[in-house]
């Protein structure tokens, strides 16, 4: 049985106000990724990632709709966290010449 955090007085200090919104942070990232897993398959390509005090977005999605719901998700959760987004569109357009095979 563990009381983790059960009957520990916080200081204030820094260094606690920093834990604390580290471990917020995190329960914030777990919420989001919870809703992209349960959002458009697309959203299943997008890794979210807590770095220092910053959330990184990676990944691929299929199309700049997909991508803005997934940034207005974001928002939503993460609102007064620095994001960082490098989601990219897939190219989906048709080639513009045929493919020649040898």
């Amino acid at each position: 049985m563990s009381n983790h955090g059960a009957g520990q007085a916080h200081s204030g200090g820094p260094a606690a106000g920093s834990t604390a919104n580290a471990s917020n942070t995190e329960y914030r990232v777990a919420h989001l990724i919870e809703h992209l897993a349960a959002g458009h398959p697309g959203e299943l390509g997008v890794r979210v990632e807590v770095r220092g005090e910053a959330v990184q977005l990676t990944g691929t999605v299929a199309s700049a709709q997909c991508r803005e719901e997934i940034l207005g998700m974001v928002r939503e959760e993460l609102s007064g966290v620095p994001v960082h987004s490098d989601i990219v569109v897939a190219e989906n357009s048709a080639p513009g010449h045929a493919e020649e095979l040898a």
